[in-house]
């Protein structure tokens, strides 16, 4: 059975017991509080101890949900795979009519962050410069996301090679982009995303398809407030 959790159930559902006011932590407040400290702090503060404290609650707590350390780290790994990998593939290989709807269903990820996380990415690279088998997990999910774009563009025609070459160009250029932290609006975005998709492909898009990826990234925005 896979130990993956969804952020609906990372959301914290803390237990009061009893007259005597102890609170109990479930493990979905475990991992909730520990993602958000890997993100905010880093691996090195993801301790037992910090996040019991932070939790009110005992070591024994802990132990009743996970095996130890490794394994709540282990937990956060594979949540970071279920959803920042799992989504660009799962884009990358929807069905499209035209290689230019191909390269905005990927533009989609870079817009929603329910899809791609870029702070949680960066967490994980950084968790990478420390443990090889973190950078072994990055290395692997890179190549699967470069890969599942590379066979989009074959899929509309493009040659192993170039369609190799602009997947990692569209890709890294975009986590490049998180890595500056340009913070650029997304209005001042939005105007270049017909320059972006000519660069991409090579081929023209038309005007309907880039009011519609406007339209989408409106609704996503409005979304969130």
């Amino acid at each position: 059975m896979s130990c993956v959790v969804s952020m609906a159930a990372l959301e914290t559902t803390i237990q009061r017991a009893g007259a005597t006011g102890n609170i109990k932590a479930t493990r979905e407040d475990w991992l909730k509080l520990a993602l958000e400290t890997l993100i905010s702090d880093g691996v090195e503060r993801v301790r037992v101890l910090t996040l019991g404290q932070q939790l009110d609650v005992s070591r024994s707590s802990f132990y009743w949900y996970f095996k130890s350390r490794q394994d709540l780290l282990d937990q956060l790994l594979d949540y970071w795979r279920q959803t920042n990998t799992r989504f660009i593939v799962e884009h990358a290989a929807r069905p499209s009519a035209t290689v230019i709807r191909g390269v905005m269903g990927i533009f989609e990820c870079w817009v929603d962050e329910k899809l791609f996380d870029p702070r949680l990415d960066f967490a994980i690279r950084a968790w990478a410069r420390r443990s090889p088998a973190t950078r072994r997990a990055l290395d692997q999910a890179d190549e699967e996301r470069v890969n599942a774009i590379r066979d989009m563009f074959m899929r509309h025609g493009y040659e192993e090679e170039d369609a190799f070459v602009r997947a990692r160009v569209l890709y890294f250029m975009q986590i490049g982009y998180y890595s500056l932290e340009l913070n650029e609006p997304m209005s001042t975005r939005l105007t270049h995303v017909a320059a972006y998709l000519r660069s991409f492909t090579g081929q023209e898009p038309p005007a309907e398809d880039v009011e519609d990826f406007a339209r989408y990234v409106e609704k996503t925005l409005s979304g969130k407030r």
